[in-house]
């Protein structure tokens, strides 16, 4: 019995993912695109991201939000000065999105 509980989850957490889509393009601060400013890359400060890929922003979700700030945080080239501002950032975001909003799976920064 357990096993089959087992491989049921597992079956459910990789349909999932299955869902899950790519997305690669511009990081941004989210709170500056409300404010509707001009140069809205993230900063050592940001907390709220978007990104911008094939033509749409997305917000990232809460847990989307963390992830970014993490990575940022561990992000290669800053590693050295983590003062250093991050002018525009690439990243590559696996995720699903719901009502403008996309809910991050992963994401790598570059």
């Amino acid at each position: 019995m357990r096993k089959i509980l087992k491989l049921g989850v597992f079956v459910a957490i990789l349909s999932g993912l299955a869902l899950a889509e790519t997305y690669t393009g511009r990081l941004l601060d989210a709170s500056c695109l409300e404010e509707q400013k001009n140069a809205c890359d993230p900063t050592t400060t940001t907390t709220a991201f978007a990104m911008f890929a094939g033509g749409k922003v997305y917000r990232l979700d809460d847990a989307g939000n963390a992830k970014a700030v993490e990575a940022l945080k561990n992000r290669a080239d800053r590693s050295k000065d983590p003062s250093m501002p991050s002018n525009q950032v690439t990243a590559r975001i696996s995720g699903t999105v719901e009502g403008g909003i996309l809910k991050v799976e992963t994401i790598q920064v570059q």
